[in-house]
């Protein structure tokens, strides 16, 4: 070959071996993509626990039972727990048991009673019939001029407030399907209702809990100073929308919601008022609400520096400088809660914390580490929210809050898939929403619901989830 077609042949390869090493390194770019992504579970990411495969549940169970030393269940010298009595006043029925001769002499006894004797009660449930009033409309001739008269009277509904209620409270609060709920009606309480009464029942009680859940939605905007929020997908009649949830230490509220985008939110949540500390992840469509009124999520950067620790090279060591920091925040605020620690004596020693944390922040994002330096300056951009947990009382470093009241929404709509119209998303919202706020609030949620069904009928103001 001539020099010159050596040199040629020389360039095409430099060629193909360039286009051959830029290949490769994008090959290396996507398995290093897919691995990270089948690697993630509920401890370095965002995904639920119900996720995890079996692998991660058995290694969490393991570390759980290492770490404790001990195994499930009760341990040794638990107190237990014990059915306690009713109290005498509350008791049905009384029979009284007396020994009929001496044990000592067998002579017969009086039936002398006992100022202490002892007790044991048995509960059962009397059976149940439902209590079915029919009302009967005659007409009468009149004696004198022949004349028929009927009577005229207002025809009640069908349903009386209690069914109404238990119906709702089956339905909405412990998500069981309508058809099961037409059924269990029927074996449980004899009461046999349609898939369709159902339904319109479901219509009745959402329009008789408006005001209280309006209320609810008054608290959460304007009253509460700390509130936690958080987001998930909810489908209605086959469309994706948006749930979520602002919850307080008084009250839940859930709103279903056509999309999860910024304006969107601060309208149907907040009426634009961003009043208090909002407790959330880093979700960009909370950027409404001023970062210095705002905390963000610990939980959710654990898991995020998790996921850092567990990858080779700079990454890893960044991952893990900061999960250490992160272990010495929850120590702190697990003393606080304990009592252990003062306000005043955990804000001194977080001071340090605080520095040096957003120095490894910083660090991090200068040693351009691919998918690790871009979270952390984006976690830098947010640093005005990492330390209100620090300098307000009452907020709490975590959104656990939210995340537990919006799990059970989650797991209904992994049952049914959501609602079939905007009317069942809108009875699903307010039934979750009034179920939660009464426990928040102690209050019995059928109880209630009877109260507002009864309201509703005789033409009267629902009745207040925060009233004594």
């Amino acid at each position: 070959m001539t020099p010159e077609e050596l040199l040629a042949e020389n360039a095409q390869l430099r060629t193909a071996l360039a286009v051959a090493l830029a290949r490769i390194t994008e090959l290396e770019d996507l398995v290093a993509k897919l691995v990270e992504e089948k690697s993630r579970n509920s401890g370095n990411s965002g995904k639920p626990p119900s996720s995890d495969p079996p692998s991660v549940r058995a290694g969490r169970r393991g570390k759980n039972k290492d770490k404790s030393g001990r195994k499930r269940g009760g341990q040794p010298g638990h107190a237990g727990s014990q059915r306690t009595l009713v109290p005498p006043d509350d008791v049905d029925d009384v029979v009284d048991h007396f020994p009929p001769q001496c044990e000592n002499c067998w002579q017969p006894l009086p039936q002398t009673p006992d100022p202490s004797p002892q007790r044991h009660q048995t509960t059962e449930l009397p059976p149940v019939k439902p209590h079915t009033t029919e009302h009967r409309g005659h007409a009468v001739t009149c004696p004198c001029c022949r004349h028929r008269t009927s009577a005229s009277f207002d025809i009640p509904p069908v349903f009386g407030p209690r069914l109404l209620a238990v119906v709702a409270l089956l339905t909405g609060a412990y998500h069981v399907s309508r058809r099961a709920t037409g059924r269990l009606l029927s074996d449980l309480l004899g009461v046999k209702v349609s898939l369709g009464a159902v339904s319109t029942i479901e219509r009745r009680v959402s329009e008789a809990v408006k005001t209280a859940v309006e209320e609810v939605w008054q608290h959460v905007i304007e009253d509460a100073t700390v509130k936690h929020t958080d987001g998930t997908t909810w489908f209605e009649a086959g469309t994706m929308c948006a749930l979520w949830t602002v919850a307080t230490m008084k009250a839940t509220a859930f709103k279903v919601l056509a999309n999860a985008k910024r304006t969107t939110l601060a309208a149907a949540l907040f009426g634009e008022k961003c009043l208090g500390i909002l407790v959330s992840d880093r979700a960009t469509a909370l950027t409404f609400w001023a970062m210095d009124q705002r905390q963000i999520c610990w939980a959710h950067l654990l898991r995020k520096f998790v996921s850092f620790s567990e990858r080779g090279g700079r990454g890893g060591i960044i991952g893990r400088e900061l999960l250490e920091y992160v272990g010495v925040i929850f120590d702190y605020w697990d003393q606080v809660k304990a009592g252990k620690l003062t306000r005043a004596d955990f804000r001194e020693l977080m001071a340090p914390v605080r520095k040096n944390v957003e120095a490894a922040l910083q660090r991090a994002v200068a040693a351009k580490v691919k998918s690790v330096s871009g979270s952390c300056e984006d976690i830098l951009e947010h640093a005005a929210a990492l330390w209100s947990f620090v300098d307000v009382d009452g907020v709490d470093p975590t959104n656990n809050h939210a995340e537990r009241e919006l799990r059970a929404f989650v797991l209904w709509r992994r049952r049914c898939f959501g609602a079939q119209s905007e009317r069942g998303s809108l009875f699903a919202e307010r039934l979750m929403t009034v179920t939660h706020t009464a426990r928040k609030q102690n209050k019995n949620v059928l109880t209630f619901l009877i109260a507002c069904c009864t309201a509703a009928r005789d033409g009267k103001a629902a009745p207040s989830l925060f009233a004594a």
